[in-house]
């Protein structure tokens, strides 16, 4: 069977590892846009339409942050499912950014609503800091559907010091050994690209280890946050791809919001220019490893 997880390495392979976050805010919608007669959750689909369709091309895959729909409360989870779908439609991967981190029966709900039915994503994202049976529920879909997880271990966000980096008696940080212990896990669910469906989320924004990460966990596939607006910059990037593979690297705003620095263009097509860029950049630095 091939994974969802396989998917995204072709994808990866074929159109760059550029992910398109569509963390969309109402407020990133221009005014003349902006159609009163429809619901904020409506004119969200709108403006996501118009960035997928522009970026299908030059994206390896999409990943959508279920904070921005769901504070917009039901008309706003329904612009989540029609988001999701719309991107199911391409063809093109598709991450639900959810960060859940619960166990046993919560986790179990968890993982059926958004690997099943109108929330249904090709991956999720999980926080594992309440233990590995934070992950295993999600397991059987992995097995049965080829689902894919991206697990949190060392986030791009200035806070990841305040835990992640803590030393233990071994002289590991803590996010040494949550990305061990997942790495131990997911070699149980390796896909023919050989990479495995238990991936892991490794913030871009800081690089002192970051060729150590990467040779730690090849066959683990990488979501890379931090690039652009989080200071991260291709060079950065670069690192912690293997041949410009085994990763995708996500920008939200940097793309939402793209039309904002280039005059005389609409956010479809300063989305496009902006994922061209990003991608053609990270190409040159891989290239110079």
């Amino acid at each position: 069977m091939m994974t969802n997880m396989d998917k995204l390495y072709h994808a990866v392979a074929e159109r760059g590892p550029v992910c398109v976050g569509l963390d969309t805010d109402v407020s990133y919608i221009p005014a003349e846009m902006y159609d009163s007669a429809k619901t904020p959750g409506e004119n969200l689909v709108a403006y996501n339409r118009q960035i997928i369709e522009a970026t299908k091309a030059v994206a390896g895959c999409f990943k959508v942050q279920i904070a921005y729909y769901e504070a917009l409360g039901l008309d706003g989870l329904k612009a989540y499912a029609d988001t999701l779908a719309l991107v199911r439609a391409t063809g093109v991967p598709v991450i639900a950014d959810i960060k859940r981190g619960d166990i046993a029966k919560t986790a179990e709900m968890y993982a059926k609503a958004h690997f099943t039915g109108e929330l249904e994503a090709d991956i999720v994202t999980l926080a594992p800091y309440m233990g590995l049976d934070s992950i295993s529920p999600y397991l059987p879909y992995v097995e049965e559907k080829g689902k894919g997880l991206f697990v949190l271990v060392r986030t791009s966000n200035p806070g990841a010091k305040d835990f992640e980096y803590e030393k233990l008696a071994d002289g590991r940080h803590v996010y040494d050994m949550v990305g061990d212990k997942l790495n131990a896990l997911g070699k149980k669910y390796l896909g023919e690209s050989g990479y495995s469906s238990v991936g892991l989320v490794i913030g871009g924004t800081h690089i002192e280890e970051a060729s150590e990460i990467r040779a730690k966990y090849q066959d683990s596939f990488f979501l890379i946050p931090g690039y652009g607006a989080q200071g991260g910059t291709a060079k950065d990037i670069a690192q912690y791809l293997t041949r410009g593979n085994g990763g995708v690297v996500n920008s939200s705003r940097g793309i939402l919001l793209a039309y904002k620095k280039q005059s005389g263009t609409t956010p479809a097509e300063a989305a496009y220019n902006e994922c061209v860029t990003m991608k053609e950049a990270i190409a040159h630095e891989c290239s110079l490893l």
